[in-house]
């Protein structure tokens, strides 16, 4: 099994700043990536960001200079920076681990829970 145990979610003024992390443990060989998604009602799972095995780091246009996504300091974490935050970052946010597959020679996902941010205008 593996889990995410995501912290840092809350509600902030539009313009604040949170700070998302998360940790993944459990049995974990290798992370082909990690990063954060995003949700609201009746839209699609969005990318936040999300860096690879390499250390590419993809984000959301709509986050790109706003956000950073950093490996944190636990081993198989990751921490979200989010900045000039906008009542449109609003959302549920998801941690994402996506971990290599030895069998299937293909990623295998695993998500968090979801953490609440709300941008009050």
């Amino acid at each position: 099994q593996v889990q995410l145990k995501e912290s840092g979610g809350g509600s902030v003024e539009a313009g604040g700043s949170l700070r998302l992390s998360c940790a993944a443990s459990g049995s974990i060989f290798k992370i082909n990536a990690m990063g954060w998604y995003r949700q609201t009602p009746g839209n699609p799972r969005e990318l936040v960001a999300s860096i690879d095995s390499k250390d590419i780091i993809n984000y959301s246009p709509a986050v790109k200079g706003r956000f950073t996504l950093s490996r944190g300091n636990a081993k198989n974490s990751v921490s979200l920076q989010m900045n000039s935050l906008k009542p449109e970052d609003a959302a549920v946010y998801l941690c994402h681990v996506e971990l290599f597959n030895s069998d299937t020679y293909d990623g295998f996902d695993y998500w968090g829970q979801g953490t609440q941010v709300t941008v009050i205008s």
